[in-house]
């Protein structure tokens, strides 16, 4: 997880982008590098850098001898970075696998580049030779990438969050401040003068398509049953992603998801010599909150040093503004389930020394695990509707995931999103059976039926969802609601709790709210 801001062609002084490029700096808080270009006097990379692999040659933006024209940062990991090195016999500089980006660009080219990586990225790459500038991100959008492009001043500018990008050229609205499509790259070209001029949007990779970097360096799936190659595609999908110089933890609510990810990135550290208790972090309101006890169970079943945060609704109620700024969102239920995870973030920071942590992200809209799935008219609508959810998650439920550890300072490891993840089944049968028997979960937690994060944080007396409608319920008038579609035209609130999180959002960020298309709501019900 890192922090990065870039801009073309701009005109304003050097103290203002530096304020601008520093909006971010919770996303790198380990070293910061800003860097203009030779002969590219209106081209700036900022970087905010959380040290994950090789600190001291891993620095951006990056440049190497073998390429001197390139010029590149990214934020993210690139679990294949070692096959290509092998396959293609690149000569790196450094251990830093983002290296790799240049050795590809280098072969093969922009598209090439972009379709060879199997991981989270989003990238800027300036060529000097072709006088260009690339920009893409990963097919699902798990690392973010924000852009600001203003045609009649040819000025591009790019920063993991919008909050980087707000007051540029003094932009006023946010129409021009959008995120890039994952799985697209963007094409510019640089004038003389070096301001930007846009060329072309592909995409390279979709979540249906075989990637091309599976045709060439993927794994062999050994011959076997269904279920021994979910065990053997999901294994390998947790245990690729636990690549770091850093202590890494995991998010365990005691649900399936986290607690399958958690179990095998705990074997895997077991079973490899690592130096430190493989750590676990769970949340609820009480110490008998559903998922805290199943949490608890999983961890004695596993061997994890495992962490219990109990918070208070007053606790939750103070960090609402915080969630909002760290989210750019005013989605109800994105704010509703980040501020317990904003709360065990922190405290990761502050008590522990863990950086990378794995999430149990995604599980939900791969293996159809809303429970308004039973509600879906045939197979085909649900899996239409997974495709859907797994293709937005970058507004919502990803956006929620990123930018909340990235708040702290962590850096979020998602397997469930690897592209071979197995799929199917309501509810994650196919998981589940698949998983069935091997002792890897206690039996009562590997069918554990879903819950909310609401329901499974809350105290037995009342959900935290009703908690938080309660205390919101006076806050916001019913002369607020009656004029709420004249004062919010756009994505207008349509309950107290949605106005008032409207309202912070406003504040925090004036005429932004298109920054999020449209609320999330369940498909087939009412």
């Amino acid at each position: 997880m890192c922090g990065i801001w870039a801009i073309f062609g701009s005109e304003e002084d050097l103290q203002t982008h530096f304020e601008k490029a520093c909006k971010i700096s919770h996303r790198g808080p380990d070293s910061f590098c800003m860097q203009n270009i030779n002969h590219f006097t209106n081209c700036l990379f900022g970087f905010h850098q959380l040290a994950i692999m090789d600190d001291a040659l891993g620095m951006q933006p990056m440049r190497i001898k073998e390429f001197p024209h390139v010029i590149m940062m990214y934020n993210g990991e690139i679990y294949n970075y070692k096959k290509l090195r092998d396959h293609y016999g690149f000569n790196f500089t450094s251990d830093c696998d983002g290296e790799v980006l240049i050795h590809l660009y280098g072969r093969g080219g922009i598209d090439f580049m972009a379709k060879m990586l199997d991981g989270v990225f989003a990238f800027c790459i300036l060529d000097t030779k072709t006088k260009k500038v690339y920009i893409g991100r990963d097919t699902i959008g798990v690392r973010p990438l924000f852009r600001l492009y203003k045609e009649k001043q040819r000025v591009l500018a790019i920063c993991s969050e919008a909050k980087g990008l707000l007051g540029i050229e003094k932009v006023e609205e946010a129409n021009g401040i959008s995120q890039l499509l994952p799985g697209h790259y963007e094409e510019y070209n640089l004038g003389n003068d070096g301001k930007a001029v846009f060329v072309c949007q592909n995409q390279f990779h979709s979540i249906t398509v075989v990637p091309k970097w599976a045709l060439e360096t993927s794994c062999q799936i050994p011959n076997a049953d269904h279920a021994a190659n979910i065990q053997f595609l999901f294994t390998e999908a947790v245990t690729k992603r636990f690549m770091a110089n850093r202590r890494v933890g995991c998010f365990l609510s005691g649900g399936l998801d986290s607690s399958l990810v958690s179990a095998l990135a705990s074997k895997f550290a077991q079973e490899n010599g690592v130096d430190y208790p493989f750590q676990t972090f769970a949340i609820g309101m009480s110490t008998e909150s559903t998922d805290l006890s199943a949490a608890r169970k999983v961890a004695a079943h596993i061997g994890s040093e495992h962490h219990e945060i109990v918070f208070t609704p007053e606790q939750g109620f103070e960090v609402i503004e915080d969630v909002i700024y760290a989210l750019e969102s005013y989605d109800v239920a994105t704010i509703q389930s980040a501020i317990g995870m904003y709360l065990v973030s922190k405290y990761i920071k502050e008590k522990t020394d863990t950086v990378v942590v794995y999430s149990g992200e995604g599980a939900d809209e791969l293996c159809q695990g809303y429970g308004y799935f039973h509600f879906a008219p045939n197979s085909k609508e649900a899996e239409m509707e997974s495709h859907r959810l797994l293709n937005t998650m970058y507004l919502f439920c990803g956006l929620r995931a990123d930018r909340i550890t990235a708040a702290h300072g962590l850096e979020i490891r998602v397997p469930f999103l690897d592209h071979h993840t197995p799929k199917g089944g309501i509810e994650k049968e196919l998981l589940r059976k698949a998983f069935d028997g091997t002792d890897l979960l206690p039996e009562q937690v590997l069918w554990r039926k879903k819950e909310e994060f609401s329901d499974g944080v809350s105290s037995v007396e009342k959900t935290w969802k009703a908690i938080l409608q309660e205390h919101i319920e006076n806050l916001v008038t019913d002369k607020d609601m009656k004029d709420a579609p004249e004062v919010y035209k756009f994505n207008t609130p349509q309950s107290k709790e949605a106005f008032y999180y409207r309202k912070i959002f406003e504040r925090l960020f004036p005429n932004r709210s298109s920054l999020i298309p449209y609320t999330w709501l369940r498909k087939w019900m009412n």
